[in-house]
């Protein structure tokens, strides 16, 4: 039988998962490209090295921009598009799909069957509908309450490969100097910083069979916290999804978190006071429609300043910092940040009309130029050391009295800056029953019976 030749479509993170776990020595296939979602390939990711790929690929895989898909499935000769990742519209996935058999390819997208991988310790997964539902606050709530009961936990994040995949196989996290260590971007910084400061061991990388193997060792249970909306590379024996009431429908209509709405055991509902009743409401009967045994429970993600002195904001002129994917392709216009600049007096600045003005070539401006529902925030924009001088030269630049940043970073601890910051952290916080804990609790008990603690 002759090896169908494949492109996987993806953007650094669960393409490479897929291509390790399902193609890379199956002989049915020949994956002759990747493409990734980002306009520019950055030099370190022009190639998938031959030493993650496997003697089937000794010059490794090539990556392209998406834009060129075209071109690559005609030169390429491949019979085989793969969509690979995550936060995507019913829309955009049909366009990919189209474009590829336009070009006589067929499209495929893999399932959890042939992607999870199975822990020998209990895992628990958090994932979400959509970017920015609010996954950390619940993976630390999570994370708190098997502390209390007396178990290790291991934290395993799903993959940002924004360097060399290569020099990144297996990451192991254990202090704030170790992101330093590893060059990491501000989005995982993001996502690492707040457990690390909790004395918690954090794993990431491109090879999740060796980094779950890493994880077991560590731990007694095993938290995957999801990426985006995608569902977990490993089997989990509790699943948890976030959806979001400031943004119904798109718990039915997002790829792929539409399919964690359908698969999960537990759904919680978040933000329900800042999205309203009405949006609730609507959200519940959605997950109803197509996941009638689900838990559900509503929570809202509290807010609270650090330094705790509203006096500091109130009637100041402020720049509100939030993270970069909630406000980008998770299509909120805001987050905490504002929320809380609004809540608490400040007269919030609009940084869009300096930043075209004196920074127009900046990576900042082509964000907003490119994402245009993005409201008077500044984006962590952090991937690269181009745009972490660049983040800094402008929240330098423009005047305001003081920064409020919503990003998990302390960004005092990277960034010199010309003016008070105070940061917003933000909880979740149960309104129905069952809470978490309770949820664990049985959990706990049920994993107990059955051998796994």
């Amino acid at each position: 039988m002759q090896k169908r030749r494949v492109v996987i479509v993806g953007a650094g993170g669960r393409d490479f998962h897929n291509f390790i776990v399902f193609f890379k020595n199956n002989p049915n296939y020949e994956v002759v490209a990747f493409t990734f979602a980002s306009e520019q390939v950055p030099a370190e990711l022009k190639v998938f090295p031959p030493e993650l790929a496997g003697p089937q690929y000794p010059n490794g895989i090539p990556i392209y921009p998406e834009s060129q898909l075209e071109k690559v499935i005609k030169e390429k000769k491949a019979d085989l598009v793969v969509l690979s990742y995550s936060d995507l519209s019913f829309d955009y996935i049909m366009d990919i799909a189209s474009r590829a058999a336009a070009c006589g390819a067929s499209f495929m997208l893999l399932g959890p069957k042939d992607t999870m991988l199975e822990s020998k310790k209990p895992v628990v997964a958090v994932c979400a509908v959509r970017t920015g539902a609010g996954k950390s606050t619940v993976s630390r709530k999570v994370v708190r309450h098997l502390w209390s009961k007396g178990y290790k936990v291991s934290i395993v994040r799903h993959p940002m490969v924004y360097m060399n995949p290569a020099n990144m196989v297996v990451q192991e996290f254990r202090t704030i100097e170790d992101l330093d260590r590893w060059g990491v971007t501000y989005e995982e910084r993001e996502e690492y910083e707040p457990y690390l400061e909790m004395g918690l061991p954090v794993f990431a990388g491109v090879d999740y069979t060796e980094i779950l193997k890493k994880a077991e060792e560590a731990g007694d249970i095993v938290l995957w916290d999801g990426g985006n909306n995608d569902w977990p590379f490993f089997k989990p024996d509790l699943m948890i999804t976030v959806a979001d009431a400031t943004r119904p429908g798109h718990e039915l209509h997002y790829w792929p978190g539409s399919v964690n709405v359908r698969i999960s055991d537990v759904i919680i509902i978040n933000k329900t006071v800042t999205g309203g009743f009405e949006n609730s409401v609507k959200v519940e009967k959605n997950i109803r429609k197509v996941n009638p045994k689900a838990i559900i429970i509503w929570a809202e993600s509290r807010i609270t300043l650090e330094p705790n002195k509203p006096e500091l904001i109130e009637g100041k002129k402020a720049l509100v910092i939030e993270d970069a994917p909630t406000v980008t392709h998770g299509q909120a216009s805001f987050g905490a940040g504002y929320l809380a600049a609004i809540r608490y007096g400040a007269e919030v600045i609009d940084p869009k009309p300096i930043v075209f003005e004196k920074f127009p070539n900046s990576d900042l401006a082509r964000t907003y130029r490119i994402w245009t529902h993005t409201g008077p925030v500044i984006p962590s924009l952090g991937y690269t050391e181009k745009q972490k001088k660049e983040l800094e030269e402008i929240l330098n630049t423009i005047d305001a009295d003081v920064i409020i940043n919503a990003s998990p970073i302390n960004i005092t601890r990277i960034m010199k800056l010309n003016k008070p910051v105070i940061h917003v952290r933000y909880e979740l916080v149960e309104i129905s029953e069952p809470g978490v804990s309770d949820i664990l609790d049985s959990w706990i008990e049920k994993m107990k019976s059955r051998g796994k603690l």
